[in-house]
């Protein structure tokens, strides 16, 4: 087996700190040579994995100097996922077919979720969050909206409603699901003659869930949501 490169040794570190506590987001992490000279490597494989982690979504470099200045401890899990996702789909590893099986699978669990969600202290967030969503498909009425926007308000309105359910990594998984396909949608639209048809039905498709949703019909909008991915996913392969 071949031997690991010296600049996993950061990596490992930087997990134990996290699960026991040492370091957490918003902490500092010690300077570049400070690292090197800890772990015996050079400075070359600390920079290494400081480009790992950054791509990983878990460091901020803060330029200058003071306090707020150096290596910032961060989480953000759904952009590295996405750009991982996004490469492997263009390399076809992950076929397309599996990521809209999955998309539904997240979706319709999410919005049956929702719905058994207990009615109570979180109405309020619940309420607004429904209201977003409306207002999302409002935009998206638009007949004047490029498609391009009109794919990410769709992205924007899928994400809210599956955050309903609670789940951060359902959120998570699904944001970057999301981004890593919305180039492959943008090419299928690009090909139909018929786009503002297939809009006004997603549009239609989309206030079926979101009513489904509002009125805790958790077998209903997954029902609408399994037709309204699949539908769209069958153009493509037409």
């Amino acid at each position: 087996m071949p031997a690991q490169p010296s600049y996993t040794v950061i990596l490992d570190w930087l997990e134990d700190e996290l699960r026991g506590g040492g370091l957490s987001v918003g902490d500092k992490l010690p300077g570049e040579r400070a690292l090197a000279e800890r772990f015996g490597i050079s400075r070359t494989s600390v920079r290494e994995a400081t480009r790992m982690l950054d791509a990983m979504g878990l460091l901020r470099a803060s330029a200058g100097s003071g306090p707020n200045a150096g290596t910032i401890l961060v989480s953000q899990p759904s952009a590295a996922l996405a750009w991982a996702l996004r490469m492997h789909i263009a390399t076809r590893a992950l076929p397309m077919a599996d990521v809209v099986t999955t998309r539904v699978l997240l979706e319709t669990d999410a919005a049956r979720a929702a719905a058994r969600a207990a009615q109570g202290a979180d109405d309020a967030a619940r309420a607004a969050a429904l209201d977003d969503a409306e207002a999302l498909v409002d935009r998206m009425d638009d007949e004047a909206l490029p498609a391009e926007q009109f794919h990410r308000l769709d992205a924007e309105f899928h994400v809210l409603l599956a955050s309903l359910a609670r789940n951060v990594v359902v959120e998570t998984v699904m944001s970057s699901l999301r981004e890593a396909t919305i180039g492959y949608v943008q090419e299928t639209v690009a090909l139909l003659d018929d786009w503002q048809d297939v809009r006004a039905g997603l549009q239609r498709d989309h206030r079926a869930v979101l009513a489904h949703v509002r009125a805790r019909d958790g077998d209903a909008a997954a029902d609408a949501l399994r037709s309204h991915i699949l539908g769209f996913y069958s153009l493509a392969v037409r």
